[in-house]
Order: C-alpha cells, then sequence, then structure tokens
C-alpha cells in the first residue's frame, strides 16, 4: 500500500483555482464566457472537505496515532499560515480604510469562528474553511475509532453522507427565508459541512482496503466538470436568493462527484499508474502526479488564503477593470501574482513552521516536502525491515 498520492497533491490546485476563479467573477469580473462558469467556484471548498477526510483516513487508517499527536500535526500544518495570513489580510483593512473586524479575528485565531454568522469570515475571510476543519480534526480520532473496525459499514456510510448533501440543499424552503442566514446554515456552518468530511473518511478506507470497483479518472473528471457547466444555465433561469437557485447546491450536491475524481486519481496512483523517470526517481512532468502538478498543489493552502488579499487592495485601489482584455489582464496579474507570493510563503514559511512545531528535521540535501526517490524508499524500508522485523509505513502528507 503506497504511502503517497501524488495525484491528489496535484488534485489540490485545481481546486484552489476554482476557488481563485471564484472570487475573480465575483468581484472582478468582466470575462463574458469564463465569467460565468467560474461563479460557482467555490466548489472547490467541498473538494477540499471531502479530500482532507480520504487522506486522513488513507494516511491515519492503518496506523492509528494519538488524539493528542494528532492533533499537535494538524495544528503544526494549518495553523502558523492561518496566523499569518489574517494578520496579512488585517494590514490590507488597515491600509485600505477598512474596519478591523477585531472580535472575529480573536475567534477565528481560535478556529471556532465559523461557528457563528456575525463572526464567520474571521480576520481573514478565506480562513472561514479552517474552522470547519479544526472541527473535523477534533472529530477525526473518535471518527476513526468508529469506522475503521467495520468494513461493513464503510460504503453505506458514504452513501449516507453523500445523500445529505442534496437532502440539505432540498430543506431550503425549512429555513429562515433571509438568503444570509441560510446561507451561512447551509454552507457555512462546520455542521452542515461533516458530511462531507465523513465521506470522505469512509471512501478513503474503503478505497485502501480495496474494497470500490474501479473508477475512471477521465469518466470522473468529465462528471465534475459536466456539474460546473450545469451551473451556468441554471444561474441565468434562477436567482441565488432563492433556495432551490444553484448557490448552496454547488457546494452541498457534488460532494459524491468529487469523492468519486478522489478514487479514480487513487486508484490510479496505488496501481502504480504513475509514470516515472527512466532513472526510476520521482514521477515524471506529465499529469496530476507529475512534479509540477504536485509542486502547485503545495502552494495551493498558501495561495487559497491570500489570493483574496491582493483581489481587495486592487478593488479599493483601482477598482474593477474594463470588461474584455483588460479583466483578463487583471485576471491573470492577480491570480499569477498571488501564486507567486503563495509559492514564497510554502517555502519560507509553511514548510518551515511546519517542521519546527512537529519536530521534524529537513531532510539534508533537497526539499524536505518532495518525496523520497521511489527506489530510495524501497531500500529504506527494506532495510528498516531487516533491522527491526517489521514494516513501517510513514504517514502521508496531502492536506
Amino acid at each position: 500500500m503506497p504511502s503517497r498520492l501524488p495525484s491528489l497533491t496535484g488534485l489540490r490546485f485545481w481546486a484552489a483555482l476554482l476557488v481563485v476563479l471564484y472570487h475573480l467573477s465575483r468581484k472582478v469580473g468582466g470575462l463574458p464566457v469564463l465569467d460565468p462558469l467560474a461563479w460557482y467556484g467555490r466548489s472547490g471548498v467541498t473538494f477540499f472537505f471531502v479530500l482532507s477526510g480520504f487522506v486522513l483516513a488513507w494516511t491515519y487508517g492503518g496506523s492509528p496515532v494519538p488524539a493528542g499527536a494528532f492533533a499537535r500535526r494538524r495544528f503544526a500544518r494549518i495553523w502558523p499560515l492561518h496566523v499569518l495570513s489574517t494578520v496579512l489580510s488585517l494590514g490590507a483593512d488597515a491600509a485600505i480604510g477598512t474596519a478591523l473586524p477585531v472580535a472575529a479575528t480573536l475567534w477565528s485565531l481560535l478556529l471556532v469562528h465559523p461557528w457563528a454568522q456575525a463572526t464567520v469570515y474571521g480576520g481573514n475571510p478565506a480562513s472561514w474553511s479552517l474552522g470547519a476543519e479544526a472541527w473535523f480534526y477534533l472529530l477525526f480520532p473518535l471518527l476513526l475509532r468508529l469506522l475503521a473496525p467495520r468494513r461493513r459499514a464503510w460504503l453505506p456510510v458514504a452513501a449516507v453522507c453523500a445523500a445529505l448533501g442534496p437532502a440539505l440543499w432540498a430543506a431550503g424552503p425549512l429555513l429562515p427565508a433571509d438568503p444570509t442566514v441560510r446561507g451561512w446554515l447551509l454552507d457555512y456552518l462546520p455542521l452542515a459541512r461533516t458530511p462531507q468530511f465523513v465521506l470522505g473518511v469512509a471512501v478513503g478506507l474503503a478505497v485502501r482496503h480495496g474494497m470500490v470497483p474501479r473508477v475512471r479518472l477521465g469518466a470522473a473528471a468529465a462528471a465534475v466538470a459536466g456539474w460546473h457547466l450545469l451551473l451556468a444555465p441554471w444561474h441565468a433561469a434562477v436567482p441565488d436568493a432563492l433556495w432551490w437557485g444553484p448557490y448552496s447546491a454547488s457546494q452541498l450536491v457534488p460532494a459524491a462527484l468529487f469523492a468519486a475524481l478522489l478514487v479514480a486519481a487513487a486508484q490510479r496512483d496505488a496501481a502504480g499508474a504513475v509514470p516515472r523517470l527512466p532513472d526510476g526517481r520521482g514521477p515524471d512532468g506529465r499529469g496530476l502526479a507529475g512534479r509540477t502538478a504536485v509542486r502547485l498543489g503545495e502552494w495551493s493552502y498558501a495561495w487559497y488564503l491570500v489570493h483574496e488579499i491582493g483581489i481587495r487592495c486592487w478593488l479599493a485601489e483601482l477598482g474593477r477593470p474594463a470588461p474584455g482584455a483588460a479583466a483578463l489582464g487583471v485576471w491573470l496579474l492577480l491570480a499569477g501574482g498571488s501564486l507567486a507570493v503563495a509559492a514564497g510563503l510554502y517555502r519560507w514559511v509553511e514548510r518551515p513552521c511546519e517542521r519546527l512545531l512537529r519536530g521534524s528535521p529537513r531532510r539534508p540535501g533537497g526539499n524536505a516536502a518532495a518525496p523520497l526517490p521511489a527506489r530510495a524508499v524501497r531500500v529504506g524500508r527494506q532495510r528498516r525491515r531487516a533491522a527491526a522485523g517489521q514494516a513501517s509505513v510513514e504517514p502521508s502528507r496531502l492536506t
């Protein structure tokens, strides 16, 4: 069983790109074709929630860790960059003369801000999802203890969680008519997003143990693309303020499609379908598991946290561009510039802070985040097995 699934890291970039395009379409706008298609790209957050459960189940399903150690690892993973991006966001607010959300910021530093409508956006609006992730991390050790021994329950649990999303969306008439309150209850409140995470956990366990039929990556990707294409005419027919509009549906309905995409990518990696260089070192530059795709995926967390800050500053200083070529130039500048910033944050902030808080030293002579060459992994495992008489799988770092 491989400890690393590079295609899932590659998929992270595309999910983050969906969110970036969503903010560009909503705030900058001006592109006749791409703008409507990106209007509901915030569904990339749904993908991240399913991915989080899947990866944690894959990583810890065969080697559970104590809850305290697990919490420390996750804290080291998300909190340092969360704090820095919050500081950057507050600095941007101060520079452009926007009121500083002091109370919401304090709650966001504790990662509890999405539990109240008044504080959900915190100091950095993008960080609301981290509050939901913190809730998932709190649940995961207990969830794994309940699910791991009950193999027959994995697929039924996944089916129930996949159905809960559409059911929550269909319950819109039972919720307050105010679209802002309804939006918070369905889109931001961590309880409404919990089925997406549990779906990822259940499917991750099932795939890890070979209990899921083969899913073709192309078919799964086509289904996801088809869903997003459907949202454009739906939006033209039904306003977002109405409960049967596509706004909440775009985030609650497609979790099963995202789970299928993860299944296909994980099965592909686990089957050894990731192409490698002629000397056997690492994946080559092609596809989701290629070096470029994986590197972009590694930058995606920082990109997600900082891109909206740049958009906010641009609009405050220069306003919305004219439709057409000017808008396209601004889209490319803001997306590319924030991605470059994210690359620097990943290299000089995110990874060093995570190593420091986890107490894991940097591997000499290379990038600590890069996977070891396949041959080195095999040789290292053989030596450890010979010395200790047992195999040990290093947990993967994909979230």
